[in-house]
């Protein structure tokens, strides 16, 4: 697909593709997407998980093929036999069957409302964002959450930073922006296990870029921020977005900033370069982050003795 909006600066845009299952309306990062087919005839795999339709092979690779009726809990049948998007995120390439196309949006992150706990449990959320378009609300969903709660083993493994022997980081700070709680909670404990027990946990980039101005107001934020790490799909202000602000900072621009996000590709690892990035890493590489980090925080700091 298309996807010149990528190679834009930190404009704080993204552009939905908005799709429906049965009369509802969502949408999906076009970044994660690589192509939408007309439906195929799957095989079905013996003791697959409910929501997996089977397998298909287009050009010689094969795809599993994921039921997002079924996922969202839909009950009525389908009247057309619909569509595949073709995503990859988190170095998966898997299809997701759906009703109908209907366009794609370009909207800023600031239009986009994270759902309340009211509507769903931080555990339980299969959608990222609400937007209105069209004078109709489309629910972006969690592609990430819908893989990973089908096959754990394409999250984070927080049993890969057993290795790591105690030892004590407590002095070095990071500032961490990131939408999930989920994804936060698991992010922290994995940095707690590695000895990093001083974390500034914000929930998008527009919350941790406000906190990194009250600490430079301050004239503390080069002692109270000794590495960010950001998420790339945040509402309000997204990690490039982010990225490009602390680096055209005077002061900020000393601070490393890692990008961990499912959408690190050839495509958007280009963009986090142009922007200053000092490392970006795909979200199941926890181990490899906590690498990134000791190394970037080991410069930073002995560049400020």
């Amino acid at each position: 697909m298309d996807t010149n909006i990528l190679l834009e600066s930190g404009t704080n845009e993204l552009e939905i593709l908005e799709f429906k299952v049965a009369d509802n309306h969502y949408g999906i990062n076009v970044a994660k997407i690589r192509e939408i087919l007309l439906y195929q005839p799957v095989t079905p795999l013996p003791n697959s998980h409910p929501c997996v339709e089977g397998i298909f092979m287009p050009r010689d690779t094969m795809i599993s093929v994921i039921n997002l009726r079924k996922c969202l809990n839909i009950t009525e049948p389908a009247e057309t036999d619909g569509l595949f998007i073709i995503t990859n995120f988190n170095k998966l390439n898997t299809a997701f069957h759906v009703d109908e196309v209907l366009g794609i949006h370009r909207v800023s992150w600031e239009h986009i409302i994270k759902p309340d706990a009211t509507i769903s449990a931080d555990d339980t959320a299969v959608s990222t964002g609400v937007v209105k378009l069209d004078d109709k609300l489309v629910v972006i969903l969690d592609f990430e959450k819908i893989v990973s709660d089908i096959n754990p083993e394409t999250g984070l493994k927080v049993s890969d930073m057993d290795s790591y022997e105690e030892r004590d980081r407590s002095n070095s700070p990071i500032l961490i922006a990131e939408d999930s709680p989920l994804l936060s909670k698991l992010i922290c404990e994995c940095l707690r296990k590695a000895g990093y027990t001083n974390l500034i946990v914000n929930m998008n980039g527009q919350e941790a870029w406000d906190k990194l101005c009250e600490m430079k107001e301050r004239g503390t934020v080069l002692d109270d921020v000794h590495c960010i790490i950001t998420d790339i799909e945040m509402p309000l202000m997204d990690g490039h977005r982010l990225t490009k602000l602390v680096k055209e900072n005077e002061v900020m621009k000393k601070i490393p900033v890692v990008i961990f996000s499912s959408l690190i590709n050839e495509e958007i690892r280009l963009k986090g370069e142009s922007l200053g990035a000092d490392a970006q890493l795909t979200k199941p590489e926890i181990g490899k982050l906590v690498s990134a980090i000791d190394g970037l925080i080991e410069k930073y700091e002995a560049g400020r003795k």
